[in-house]
């Protein structure tokens, strides 16, 4: 199938597709003309590829998580794959925790103002000074 074929089957933007493949995420075979042609197999990969970087991954972490699915029976490949997924999984996890650091600080913040525009409610007006 071509480009735009596989686009509208996986709703990926031929953008996104071009970019795939420049990372090495995806191949595809040139016909005389220079135009891509992709396998049916491409439809599952662009969505495996989708659901990496929805998870947070690079398209360098997906190029190294993706031998595990093209080479299932390598161990050495499944070891590389294991260890960038885990990599991955420890910054996550960083990321969550500096998120909740975030967010507390921000209810810190929360607070004061609350008891600030409390304050300011319960504050009697100034008195106009003449001059």
């Amino acid at each position: 199938m071509r480009i735009g074929e596989l686009s509208k089957r996986t709703g990926v933007s031929s953008r996104s597709l071009r970019y795939y493949e420049e990372q090495g995420l995806l191949t595809s075979s040139r016909s005389d003309a220079g135009q891509r042609h992709y396998s049916d197999a491409a439809v599952q990969r662009v969505s495996l590829i989708r659901q990496l970087f929805d998870a947070g991954m690079s398209s360098r972490v997906i190029a190294t998580v993706l031998p595990c699915v093209d080479v299932p029976g390598d161990l050495g490949v499944a070891e590389e794959t294991f260890t960038a997924m885990m990599r991955e999984r420890d910054r996550i996890d960083a990321d969550i925790a500096h998120l909740i650091e975030t967010r507390d600080a921000l209810d810190v913040l929360i607070r004061a103002n609350s008891r600030h525009r409390a304050q300011l409610s319960t504050a009697p007006e100034p008195v106009a000074q003449s001059t």
